[in-house]
């Protein structure tokens, strides 16, 4: 028999994570080939076109310019000052609403998303998200004690399904009191899809028409690949929106420096909160604060220190930006060359605006990623398709790989 010491709540945990076995598989194969004979479409980080890891030089040059304290003293538990204040400022640009804010330093994006689940999801109640999404999302509401229940996020045309959405989010609604929304846009992860302002109003028309009924309505945006979708201003103008709601409408961010400053391992972000209530702020900070404490107690002064730093000085902001700018650009020429051919050759790839990924509609998406080993390209797969990641892909490897997705498709589906 096996001895098993954990908790019974604890006993059955599993981490299964998809990305880590097609990783291990296109290290295996660079390793016997060579690795510019491999085309890894697996990574989430992003790559130069000489397959290096990709660092915005301002960010690097302001981060080893900090002194020993910066690194290595404490930090408050909500986060640095002047660190919140600046990720409040990024998170909105231009495109603040009216309210008030509040934000609360983080482990990451990862930790905004658990914060959020944490504190505005009810114990045993269902979280709403789309059917294509970050894997990460259903584990932390796992080990918060809720269920992750999905719309599908494409109608039969590709856009935003408004009726799939509004009718599970009603459905929900009958049994619970309160809802927490998890929408990842804009350059959503899988699929760089992202939200259009009318997308926005069938979301803010429904929270409102619950609202008006007595339900709690939380919605968490995750930004994470928000640098990589456009014009910051442009790609911010649905926030707007956001403004003047009613008190029982909360709107949340899940910001990170993980992608937007290339600091992955240095796990910093943040949640931040707008609503037309300060006494929802007041409680917002608290909680997750309280939050904060029991999970990491603080977070990365280091981190927090160079964003700010660089957020506070307008010439090094502007080389900055230009710099990310930079990578933008080339991350989004990889993608639309991919799409270009998808086009071209009958592949139904599902519509990219921009960020790290995009995605394949497949039936077998674990057969498909296998087949594509025969063409030594290693792709993710999902649930319901597989994952390309233009972040890591350079242009010229990027070429003819939809061909080859379509080629292995066909000889696993017919």
């Amino acid at each position: 028999m096996t001895t098993s010491m954990a908790a019974t709540h604890a006993a059955s945990k599993r981490l299964k994570d998809a990305i880590f076995g097609a990783s291990a598989a296109c290290r295996e194969a660079a390793a016997k080939y060579g690795a510019d004979k491999v085309t890894n479409a697996t990574m989430g980080v992003m790559m130069d076109d000489e397959g290096k890891l990709a660092s915005i030089p301002t960010m690097e040059r302001v981060f080893r310019s900090l002194t020993i304290e910066d690194y290595m003293r404490y930090a408050p538990i909500p986060g640095l000052p002047e660190y919140l204040d600046a990720v409040i400022d990024l998170t909105f640009a231009d495109q603040k609403p009216e309210g008030y804010f509040g934000a609360i330093a983080t482990s990451g994006g990862t930790g905004a998303i658990h914060h959020a689940v944490a504190n505005y999801a009810e114990r045993g109640d269902e979280v709403l998200t789309a059917d294509w999404f970050w894997g990460t999302y259903n584990v932390i509401c796992n080990e918060c004690g809720s269920h992750l229940t999905n719309y599908k996020l494409f109608d039969e045309q590709q856009n935003f399904n408004r009726k799939d959405f509004a009718d599970k989010f009603e459905g929900i609604l009958k049994k619970q009191e309160s809802l927490l929304t998890i929408i990842n846009t804009p350059a959503h992860n899988p699929t760089g899809f992202s939200l259009t302002e009318e997308d926005w109003d069938c979301v803010l028309d429904l929270a409102k028409k619950y609202a008006a009924k007595g339900k709690k309505i939380s919605i968490l945006v995750d930004i994470a690949y928000i640098d990589y979708a456009g014009e910051k201003n442009e790609t911010r103008r649905f926030m707007k929106k956001f403004g003047s709601l009613p008190d029982n409408i909360l709107v949340m961010f899940a910001f990170s420096m993980s992608k937007g400053y290339t600091a992955y391992g240095q796990r910093t972000g943040a949640l931040v909160a707008v609503s037309s209530s300060q006494e929802v702020i007041t409680e917002f900070k608290e909680i997750n604060k309280y939050t904060s404490r029991a999970t990491w107690s603080n977070i990365n002064r280091g981190a927090m220190t160079l964003l700010a730093r660089i957020q506070q000085d307008k010439s090094t902001l502007a080389q900055f930006e230009k710099e990310r700018d930079a990578f933008y650009q080339m991350i989004q020429s990889r993608g639309n060359l991919f799409m270009e051919e998808a086009r071209a050759c009958g592949l139904n790839a599902l519509p990219y605006k921009g960020g790290f990924f995009l995605s394949v509609p497949a039936k077998d998406p674990q057969a498909v990623c296998d087949k594509l080993h025969d063409d030594l390209i290693f792709a993710v797969p999902l649930k319901l398709g597989i994952r390309i990641a233009a972040c890591s892909v350079s242009a010229e490897k990027m070429k003819g790989v939809a061909a080859k997705v379509l080629k292995a498709q066909q000889a696993v589906e017919g």
